[in-house]
């Protein structure tokens, strides 16, 4: 016993009749006495402990042995149940025996008043601890269990509580706890109720009909933990006191407190505690149960749940590191086998795009050559004209040359002979070469066109009014300074070509607008005096259609897109987005306005390699063809086509091949996607990552099942 719990259990604990409330109520009130009630021989009393209903407690010294012992006298006679007495006495020398019970040491019967003497505990009540609020998790559940421990015992005597609550644990100079005041218990056979303390009361025990149950101390033992975890009992709350504080009736009292427990929500604090687990959770609340036929049916049932709640927590570890173990060896395996499947799929997808790159290089090689030879026999041709070199019989009017016409022509208006003349022999040159290129399966010119030394177009075919008679010294075909000045703009030291000249595209002022290039030769005189400018052009889109029969013809086959780029400017000169979908219908660049045609140029990095590519080749440069790695000059890893700026379907990034035509500023593009390329490594490397996954997952089956047999094989042993 302790100075504290002298009083507590009496002035919280609810009593069988109004009378002995009153009683409790009037003492509790009085000052402790300052004389203790009578002599007990041996023993040397020192002060008073606390006052009660029935009596007092005293602080006393075994004159033998000096130790400190708490000694109850059973003072107040008024309203008295001797019978308490005898029931709390015989109660401790039943349970003496146990070390979780307050030890009952000594009983004077024939003392006027009767007394018992019992062990004094230094550190007070649990009620008084728990005034500085919650246990830590693991010393609430120490304490609770040693109470659970206590009533297993109590219960196993025949003995139940009735009355357990935190002012009725004592702690001693350990603070090991000790259960207290057996006042209100009861044997399991008797009938006779007992009330215990609100919100540690069981709900049908708050009932003056009540026959004793062990789920009730169940119960109690519930709102124990609870409080230790919490800091208050269950259900407690402030408004419900004063209600009851209100009411004066016993038997009302009763049904206010078992509405309470009815009505209201399960508690979730204790959940909410750092440290509780659901183990320990569902403990608290299977105790709390309002009905009692949920809960655990005795003080051993909580105590085996305690136990076994204990052992898992122990085999916890072990069993984490049984699972972790073979976990993190397979975790350690993941990262080692990504590293060699990444390695793997690295090296293939580097092998697949030099492969690609090898094969679109060849087929770009074999465009360029065949562009060149195009290109090579439409300006051959010119030449052979613009000096009056073809040896045919109809190469004359009037046994006249080209150039002679070209003089006789000048200054003369279009109706005039001389300009009929120039005319007539032109379209016999423009039909012989038709006619040859027809024969070749060639595809024919756009248009042919002369100009004299000043720019002023004298004849073109077919023939356009709004073009015969206009300048166009601008154009870069004219002066092949390889830019196109403003009509309005043009540089006064202005000269027309003296040199065969391939012209950036343009767009064409006599057919709607379209983009062409022109391929020009200058026509000298005697002195050589450049007197004009011949020129035939070629409509963009049309470059690159013999590819397919000139690849065909070389056994290589493919279906990816081919583009044509001048490396002076970086713009498209042919793609297969800008070639029409039927004949003589327009091609998409005649659409685009002038800001959209900007946008159609190769990336400056990606250019600058092809200008470096286009002046290797010329100069017969062997470090073309050697790469230490799979890109180079003529294979670019990372190419992205203009044409993804106007057309999504283009917008991606691609592996491209490129090769110069020779005798121009032009790069053949052989190109696919880069997705499309490593598609294939990409399935391989999707399939090893889900064998791989499915690995994983049969090694955490068969980890699974064998824990299951040896978690099973320590169930049946802890059951047996």
């Amino acid at each position: 016993m302790n100075d504290e719990s002298a009083t507590a259990s009496a002035s919280q604990t609810l009593r069988q009749s109004a009378e002995e409330l009153e009683t409790a109520s009037h003492l509790s009130s009085r000052k402790l006495q300052r004389q203790p009630p009578a002599r007990v021989p041996g023993y040397h009393i020192r002060r008073c402990l606390g006052e009660g209903a029935y009596g007092s407690v005293w602080l006393a010294i075994e004159r033998n042995t000096g130790k400190q012992v708490a000694i109850k006298f059973y003072s107040h006679r008024r309203g008295l149940d001797w019978s308490l007495l005898s029931r709390e006495v015989e109660k401790l020398a039943v349970l003496y025996t146990c070390r979780d019970i307050v030890g009952l040491q000594g009983v004077g019967w024939d003392s006027d008043p009767p007394y018992y003497i019992m062990e004094y505990l230094d550190n007070g009540s649990l009620a008084t601890r728990l005034e500085r609020g919650p246990l830590p998790v693991v010393e609430a559940i120490r304490i609770v269990t040693s109470v659970a421990q206590a009533l297993v015992h109590a219960h196993g005597c025949g003995i139940l509580h009735c009355d357990l609550k935190p002012a009725n644990v004592l702690l001693d100079k350990d603070h090991v706890p000790r259960l207290a005041d057996f006042g209100q218990s009861r044997l399991s056979h008797e009938q006779e109720t007992a009330l215990g303390t609100l919100f540690f009361m069981a709900p049908e025990q708050a009932d003056l009909h009540a026959v004793p149950d062990a789920r009730w101390d169940v119960y109690a033992l519930g709102a124990l933990l609870y409080q230790t975890l919490v800091g208050e009992p269950p259900h407690r709350s402030a408004n419900f006191e004063e209600r009851m504080s209100t009411t004066a009736s016993l038997e009302k009292r009763l049904v206010e407190y078992q509405q309470l427990l009815k009505n209201s929500p399960k508690p979730i604090h204790h959940r909410q505690v750092s440290g509780v687990d659901k183990r320990l959770a569902e403990i608290v609340d299977r105790c709390l149960e309002f009905d009692p036929a949920r809960r655990f049916a005795n003080a051993q049932a909580v105590l085996d749940a305690l136990h076994d709640r204990a052992q898992a927590l122990a085999r916890r570890p072990m069993i984490s590191l049984g699972i972790a173990g073979p976990a993190v060896l397979l975790l350690a395996l993941v990262p080692i086998a990504f590293l060699a499947t990444d390695n793997a799929v690295f090296q293939a997808e580097k092998l697949t795009s030099k492969l690609t790159l090898d094969s679109n290089l060849t087929a770009a090689k074999v465009l360029a050559r065949s562009l060149a030879t195009d290109i090579e026999d439409r300006r051959q041709f010119l030449i052979t004209l613009a000096n009056d070199e073809l040896s045919s019989d109809d190469a004359t009017v009037n046994g006249k040359h080209l150039r002679e016409l070209i003089a006789d022509a000048a200054g003369k208006p279009r109706e005039s002979p001389e300009r009929k003349a120039l005319e007539g022999l032109l379209l016999e040159y423009k039909q012989f070469v038709d006619e040859r290129r027809r024969k070749s399966d060639g595809t024919l010119d756009s248009s042919w066109f002369l100009t004299d030394a000043t720019g002023v177009q004298l004849w073109r075919d077919p023939p356009d009014e709004r073009t015969i008679g206009r300048n166009y010294a601008w154009r870069d075909y004219f002066h092949g300074r390889n830019v196109d000045y403003p009509r309005d703009q043009v540089p006064a030291d202005i000269k027309p070509i003296r040199e065969p000249h391939v012209s950036l595209p343009f767009r064409s002022t006599a057919e709607g607008q379209r983009l062409k290039v022109a391929i020009t030769a200058p026509v000298f005189d005697e002195q050589r005096n450049v007197i004009g400018v011949l020129g035939r052009s070629i409509q963009l889109g049309d470059l690159l259609a013999e590819y397919k029969q000139t690849i065909q013809s070389s056994q290589l086959q493919t279906d990816q897109p081919i583009a044509l780029v001048d490396v002076r400017n970086g713009k498209l000169l042919d793609h297969p987005w800008v070639t029409p979908a039927t004949p003589n219908t327009p091609s998409p660049l005649e659409q685009l306005s002038e800001s959209d045609l900007d946008k159609l140029v190769v990336d400056d990095s990606i250019l600058r390699d092809f200008r470096e590519l286009v002046q290797r080749v010329a100069q017969h440069d062997e470090r073309v063809t050697q790469h230490d790695e799979v890109g180079g000059l003529d294979r670019q890893v990372k190419y992205w086509d203009p044409v993804g700026h106007i057309e999504p379907e283009f917008n991606d990034l691609w592996l491209a091949s490129a090769w110069p035509v020779e005798g121009t500023d032009w790069v053949t593009i052989v190109q696919v996607r880069k997705s499309e390329a490593r598609q294939p490594v990409q399935d391989l490397r999707n399939g090893l990552v889900v064998y791989g996954l499915w690995a994983l997952v049969v090694c955490a089956g068969l980890i699974a099942v064998m824990w299951y047999f040896v978690l099973r094989a320590m169930a049946n042993g802890r059951s047996t």
